[in-house]
């Protein structure tokens, strides 16, 4: 099934806000309902596809002559326009195609991907690598002008291998993650690898990405399970990646992961896998401020025993709900609603029974007061929901978005109020003052990252895209002057691709710009994505 093309995931899963949301919305933020249906599909104009002859014939010609894998009509080319943040969405509900690529391919394999990338190169057309199309962050589209295709990966679906001894499986790009997970535990394997956008999102965009999972406090982010990458360049194959870990140099797994197609197309990704967890417990604590349960997280990141899933809500983001999307709204009328972490624990009877135990006496000991399953499992229930409810938040005329970024513990604080007093300051000042809410939501020994979530009326003088793009570059303004990284786990994309540039400063951006020419030497690697174009 495709993803909705102009929202979140499968239609069927949207559902209205409730009346005391759609009551706050219009009394705290002034949110009126949009004047505009968003467009239908069938009603978007998509201008005829600039893909030449000679070009379809080589791209054709690339994937073995399959002509139905060489797409040009309107609604692949639709389903294929940009990713999945709030400008996008907003874009195509207005039918607004201009980043429409000329065609989508579907390759089968590494080498029909080189041979696309070979077709493109003669052809001077630009690539753009297509997983699950969840891009928040501008990734999806290129950053110069000119006709490019759209490499759709869905074909490289499969499991390519398992290493039951070492405990390793080798998975195509195109995997989705629930289907890598199925396959994986068929023989009782799992890959520990929940992100929100887990449903959709493939294993070729986690690895791209620097993906981070809901349960990276057990499992790990996604770039600290690869062991090895296959990766398809204009200029050939890098494989990278013998054994676990290497003193033969610099690691290229690193230079792969987070490049986000800008210096060629994962193939083949092999990661760790570990056996099925036999218990799974969720359950929620409460803290009396955010400061309070920031400080017990991070005791528990440092001196242990560390859950598998270790999340921290803000006050605003408690007392509205959003830590639980399923029940958005319930704890509204709660006046002490505190903070809520959501705790979790994964692995064997033995194993769980023994961290749960002694991560409570940590929560305790640091003001926490046991909630009992019901907020933690609710949780677990609701996911993945968050995306559907910016959806229907959008269908009631609100703006909402987020952003995220992550600091060493000591920063955190100040990194937390610098971002929140930009957005506040930057849209109250448009007119909409905003409702903003935080939680912490992958911890480390050393640091934890900030998931911040915004929503407000749209401004009456001008375009909702340019609204929020003047909020969001106030943000990032903060989080760079705060000591923060620009992103955590969305990835840089285009829209953060100016304040990376900052971040890793003029000597490594010269350092990155020269790989991408001994890799890339055309340019037409998803250009202007990570880095300016040329």
């Amino acid at each position: 099934m495709d993803m909705l093309f102009n929202g979140w995931g499968d239609p069927a899963r949207a559902t209205p806000l409730p009346d005391t949301v759609t009551g706050l919305l219009r009394d705290l933020l002034g949110v009126t309902p949009r004047d505009a249906a968003p467009l239908p599909l069938a009603e978007i104009d998509v201008p005829v596809s600039p893909l030449g002859t000679d070009a379809r014939r080589a791209l054709t010609a690339a994937v073995g002559d399959r002509a139905h894998d060489v797409r040009t009509d309107a609604e692949s080319r639709i389903r294929h326009t940009r990713g999945k943040s709030t400008p996008d969405l907003l874009r195509m509900r207005t039918g607004d195609v201009a980043d429409t690529p000329a065609a989508v391919v579907l390759p089968d394999g590494h080498a029909e991907v080189l041979a696309v990338l070979a077709a493109c190169a003669e052809h001077g057309l630009a690539l753009v690598p297509f997983g699950g199309g969840t891009s928040v962050v501008g990734g999806l589209a290129p950053g110069r002008a000119g006709a490019f295709v759209a490499l759709d990966l869905r074909r490289m679906n499969r499991l390519l291998d398992l290493d039951e001894v070492s405990r390793t499986a080798t998975l195509q790009p195109g995997l989705r993650a629930p289907e890598a997970e199925a396959l994986l535990a068929g023989h009782g394997y799992t890959l520990g690898h929940f992100p929100q956008s887990y449903e959709w999102a493939t294993v070729g965009g986690f690895a791209a990405t620097r993906s981070s999972g809901q349960a990276s406090a057990g499992y790990g982010r996604f770039d600290e399970m690869v062991l090895g990458l296959t990766l398809a360049t204009p200029e050939g194959t890098l494989d990278t990646g013998r054994a676990p870990r290497s003193a033969a140099g610099p690691d290229l797994r690193q230079l792969v992961l987070g490049s986000e197609g800008a210096f060629g197309v994962i193939t083949s990704v092999t990661v760790r896998v570990r056996p099925v967890p036999r218990v799974r417990r969720y359950e929620g604590w409460r803290f009396a401020s955010f400061d309070e349960g920031a400080t017990a997280l991070r005791r528990l990141a440092q001196d242990g025993p560390r859950p598998t899933v270790l999340r921290l809500s803000d006050e605003t983001e408690t007392l509205v709900g959003l830590a639980q999307p399923d029940a958005i709204g319930a704890s509204l009328e709660q006046q002490d609603a505190g903070c809520l972490a959501v705790v979790g624990f994964e692995g064997t009877e033995e194993d769980t029974a023994h961290r749960r135990e002694g991560a409570a006496a940590v929560l305790r000991a640091g003001g926490g007061t046991f909630a009992g399953q019901e907020p933690g499992e609710r949780w677990a229930h609701g996911r993945y929901s968050a995306p559907y409810l910016r959806d229907s938040l959008l269908d009631a005329g609100a703006l909402a978005e987020t952003l995220e970024t992550a600091a060493h513990w000591s920063r955190l604080p100040g990194l937390y109020a610098a971002v929140r007093d930009a957005l506040t300051a930057t849209l109250t000042e448009a007119g909409t003052p905003p409702l903003v809410m935080c939680h912490i939501s992958h911890v480390y020994e050393n640091g934890a990252s900030l998931y911040f979530t915004v929503v407000s009326a749209e401004a009456e003088a001008e375009d909702a895209v340019a609204h929020w793009t003047r909020a969001k570059h106030a943000a990032n303004d903060a989080i760079l002057a705060a000591g923060g990284t620009i992103t955590h786990h969305h990835a840089v994309g285009t829209d953060h691709r100016d304040w990376y540039v900052r971040e890793a400063g003029p000597l490594g951006v010269r350092a990155l710009r020269a790989v991408k020419r001994s890799l890339d030497p055309a340019g037409l690697l998803s250009p202007g994505v990570l880095l300016p174009a040329d």
